[in-house]
């Protein structure tokens, strides 16, 4: 189907606007319809059974060592469109993208979208983090991520949880997941400081969320019996040079995913 003529469905209210402006992030219950949905669940089991991306460094284990032949507690896929053009033009990009417009403004487009699985009942925590902590510290980014669930998203399966105006913030210290410089996942210094302040955000399958990249965020590990599936999209406007000169000594570490793909380039 041509993109254009997938037209978006969801319009914002100004009253949802302004309050993603001002604590960082917002709900809505639904992002696309359920006949969609449950063609994107096709497609998102299919990528990671195949192990779609692995070899050219695109399937990976966010939350672990990464290491071949072990079960990946947090598998992430990047720019699954690569390896499901289906992907391209759905109702759910289609509304993403304008109501990120809507959001940041009309200058914003698409920066990049990523898949994370959490496998039923040892699908492994995502930490604390700000995403702006992965980015380029030269760089000033005002992204918004579009993470939606495909199925219920509840705190005991990891829903997103959020502490509400920290996208306010400069980057917090981050460090790799377990201190490992292995892991590519990465998570805030004393996390404990800002556990009390979350703010969970429960979903049904196919709503959405969207938080800005310096919000600082969280998803529980999955102890359902089932999986938790998200599909995660990123807009933005063009990056801008960084207010002040900052180094984020946690991104000098060569990951396991890195020294793997050096090995195959030789």
């Amino acid at each position: 189907m041509p993109a254009a003529s997938i037209q978006p469905t969801v319009t914002l209210t100004d009253e949802q606007v302004a309050f993603f402006r001002r604590e960082g992030y917002l709900a809505i219950p639904s992002i696309t319809s359920p006949e969609e949905l449950a063609r994107l669940r096709e497609i998102y089991d299919g990528l990671f059974s195949s192990k779609a991306g692995r070899d050219d460094g695109n399937q990976f284990d966010l939350g672990g060592t990464d290491e071949e032949g072990k079960e990946a507690v947090l598998p992430q896929i990047l720019n699954p469109r690569k390896y499901a053009p289906e992907l391209e033009h759905t109702l759910y990009a289609a509304n993403a993208a304008a109501i990120s417009r809507q959001l940041l403004g009309a200058d914003a487009s698409a920066r990049g979208e990523h898949m994370i699985y959490k496998p039923a009942r040892t699908g492994a925590a995502t930490p604390w983090h700000q995403d702006q902590a992965y980015h380029d510290p030269a760089q000033d980014y005002d992204n918004v991520n579009v993470w939606m669930p495909l199925q219920d998203a509840t705190v005991e399966n990891g829903c997103m949880q959020f502490v509400p105006r920290s996208h306010t913030w400069d980057v917090l210290p981050h460090h790799p997941i377990g201190h490992d410089p292995r892991v590519h996942g990465l998570e805030v210094d004393e996390p404990e400081r800002y556990a009390a302040q979350a703010v969970a955000c429960p979903l049904p399958a196919g709503g959405a969320c969207f938080h800005r990249s310096y919000l600082l965020h969280y998803a529980g590990a999955n102890r359902s019996d089932l999986p938790r599936r998200a599909y995660i999209m990123v807009f933005g406007l063009p990056s801008k040079p960084a207010r002040r000169a900052r180094h984020f000594p946690w991104q000098q570490r060569e990951t396991t995913r890195q020294a793997r793909l050096k090995a195959k380039a030789m």
